[in-house]
């Protein structure tokens, strides 16, 4: 079973890209750049050097703090970035708001061709690309390229949208007249990522938002900035092309201040915030004092219920590719896994012997399944929640320890025999552990799953058809995605993507998700001689 699982687990990261060395050739000077050494020529492919403008609004700049960005394989540094100052996020500002003078004229699905002409200038610079975020994120190589692959997949589906959005005519009870929706633009998206997909959500946001004819202004993590000024100069590269001003996608790196500005503007049409369910707080009372509007894609405490019929030779593989995939820090990690009490002690005996197997190194190595966590603060919530695991009666099946390698690595580690109430239970943190409860029924293991206060991703494993609708209807998951003998995580393009309660409420991707993207008009439309007056009014 284990060798299986193994090779199951494999197919879930294909082959490595060459471009990337180990990091153990990296040069033991830790005051050099990777960027300068050899190895990492690769970089420059995607137009980066040692000291990168953070700021593109049609032309590049940046006069703010300089920042370096480090890889979290070995904590060296890469290469680094000048952040915008409050004064050029409001230049561009104003420059984005003019390019989308320009933009909203073009046709919709004229906007589509520049959303495809982006989407295939993405995978020209797939691999690089891939390797960008495999360096300066920490997933492993082929959950980079895959990131990508997501952008790219937004743009197909956008070009296909953009011939299809619209609002339907309905009928009038007035004589002569004509009721129809009309759809515009909210005119500059805002567009605000978290470090563990410094591509994707971006791409999300901003295929979609492209199409429905805004202008974005992107600002990445701090912690990947190297990520966001290559993918604008990606795109930057295809709106020149084509003659259309480059502030149509504009980008202003940067911290607080930035976040901040861009939550306090009333010129930002739609904030779209992916982060912490404690800064996107802050940002929806923000945007909400000036009646804005927002997309939030926050936490997410997500849940696997495992019931007595279930096909474990399903649950293993899906169990730990949730939990230790981008080493937990994906908002859709398995965090609680609920096993019924008849399969409890099989499951985690299975699954502590998957971990043991699972194989931790370099990120673009061909064999790793497991890479290290993003920051060295990062390492520090591990142990701390550990700690508090076990004063709040956890035992640690497996993990638990730092691992005595250069980089911020630590053991994938499951926990058992806390209450399903427990605080740390309760508590989302942005690394691999995994807890594992017991449960009776399942009327109890669906009030679990709905007790912690975010609603992002749920799964149940069963055949029982009838629980199967249980879970699906009003007294189930009370999630914005809600599986049936898949994981929690691995959401595709096509649906839209996003959580209930702490989770924000937003949606993102496909499905109807543009609509957020736009604002609706009810227009009525008189084509007669006559002017009759609604639920039959008279007024004469």
């Amino acid at each position: 079973m284990q060798r299986v699982l193994t090779l199951r687990l494999a197919r879930l990261f294909t082959q490595r890209h060459k471009l990337l060395p180990s990091v153990r050739t990296a040069a033991p000077n830790m005051s050099t750049l990777l960027i300068n050494q050899p190895e990492y020529n690769w970089l420059k492919e995607l137009g980066l050097k040692e000291d990168n403008d953070g700021v593109y609004n049609g032309s590049w700049g940046g006069q703010g703090e300089v920042v370096t960005s480090y890889c979290p394989a070995n904590n060296e540094p890469i290469a680094r970035v000048r952040q915008a100052t409050i004064a050029e996020y409001e230049e561009t500002i104003q420059k984005a708001l003019d390019a989308w003078k320009v933009w909203a004229d073009v046709p919709a699905p004229k906007r589509g061709e520049i959303v495809r002409q982006i989407g295939e200038a993405l995978r020209r610079k797939i691999k690089a690309l891939g390797s960008l975020v495999s360096l300066e994120m920490g997933k492993i190589y082929v959950e980079g390229v895959g990131e990508v692959q997501e952008y790219v997949d937004v743009c197909d589906y956008a070009v296909g949208l953009s011939r299809m959005i619209g609002g339907p005519i309905l009928p009038s009870e007035r004589p002569g007249h004509v009721l129809i929706e009309q759809w515009n633009p909210v005119g500059l998206v805002g567009i605000i990522t978290a470090f563990n997909f410094p591509v994707a959500v971006y791409g999300w946001n901003n295929a979609i938002a492209l199409i429905c004819g805004n202008a974005c202004l992107w600002k990445g993590a701090p912690t990947t900035p190297l990520t966001s000024v290559a993918v604008t100069k990606i795109v930057a590269e295809v709106l020149e092309q084509n003659h259309l001003p480059g502030a149509i996608c504009s980008m202003t790196c940067g911290g607080a201040d930035i976040g901040m500005a861009m939550a306090k503007d009333e010129r930002v049409g739609l904030l779209s915030f992916t982060g912490s369910t404690h800064v996107g707080k802050q940002v929806a009372m923000m945007v909400q004092e000036r009646f804005g509007r927002q997309l939030l894609e926050l936490g997410g405490n997500n849940a696997i219920i495992v019931f007595e019929d279930a096909d474990l030779s399903l649950v293993v593989p899906s169990a730990v590719f949730a939990s230790v995939g981008t080493a937990g820090q994906r908002c859709t990690t398995t965090r609680r896994l609920m096993l019924h009490e008849s399969i409890h002690d099989e499951v985690v005996e299975r699954i502590a012997k998957a971990y043991k197997q699972i194989r931790i190194g370099d990120p673009w190595d061909p064999n790793t399944l497991y890479g290290p966590l993003h920051t060295k603060q990062a390492v520090q919530q591990y142990l701390a929640a550990i700690e508090q695991a076990k004063q709040q009666g956890g035992t640690l099946v497996c993990g638990g320890k730092i691992m005595d390698r250069p980089g911020n690595y630590v053991e994938p580690t499951i926990i058992t025999g806390l209450p399903h109430n427990a605080s740390i239970v309760h508590t989302e943190t942005f690394v691999p552990i995994l807890y594992v409860l017991k449960f009776k029924t399942e009327e109890e293991a669906f009030s679990w799953n709905n007790e912690v206060k975010q609603g992002l991703s749920s799964s149940i494993f069963t055949k029982d058809m009838g629980r199967v609708f249980r879970w699906l209807g009003p007294k189930g998951s009370d999630c914005g995605i809600v599986n049936v003998n898949i994981p929690t995580s691995g959401a595709e393009i096509g649906g839209a993507f996003g959580g209930e309660k702490h989770t924000g409420g937003g949606r993102e991707s496909g499905s109807d998700s543009w609509k957020q993207y736009m604002r609706r008009s009810t227009c009525t439309i008189n084509y007669s001689k006559d002017l009759p007056l609604a639920q039959g009014i008279k007024f004469e």
